[in-house]
């Protein structure tokens, strides 16, 4: 039987909560700009605009050593949680796993923020390995873009 499964990462960082969730929500096409060690680039495919609820966008990006790219939709975003959900709907990744969401949530911390990404997951099989190299994928972003929210 399927089944769905969790893994958690987080790490805190010197960002405001509210400039690093906005960096995420409304500026992904700076992405290749503020995280160019692991987003490579990113179009936007569909939907009325960055931010908006059931937008698609195409990333490519770096796991593990290697270039990657899937198809994303901004699925759910609750401003007052901070917390944006992606579903991915296409790419390398949609090969090991069946289904695949990523969950944002960043909440603030003394002067600075704790971020906490979420995946869930269905694996294709039981062979496929557990996903740590989406993981630290997600880990070296945030950290990237709190860098360089830091230092604009």
């Amino acid at each position: 039987m399927a089944q769905i499964k969790r893994m958690e990462c987080q790490l805190e960082i010197k960002s405001s909560a509210d400039k690093f969730f906005d960096a995420y929500k409304t500026k992904a096409q700076l992405m290749p700009k503020m995280a160019n060690q692991v987003v490579r680039d990113v179009k936007l495919v569909e939907g009325s605009g960055w931010d908006s609820e059931g937008s698609v966008r195409q990333w490519y990006f770096v796991a593990g050593g290697k270039l990657e790219t899937c198809k994303e939709m901004m699925e759910k975003v609750n401003d007052k949680d901070r917390t944006i959900v992606y579903k991915l709907v296409e790419g390398e990744i949609m090969k090991a796993f069946k289904s695949w969401n990523s969950i944002l949530n960043v909440m603030p911390i003394g002067e600075g923020s704790l971020v906490k990404w979420t995946m869930e997951f269905e694996k294709q099989n039981d062979d496929v390995p557990d996903p740590v190299k989406y993981g630290e994928f997600l880990t070296t972003w945030a950290k990237n873009v709190d860098t360089y929210l830091l230092n604009v």
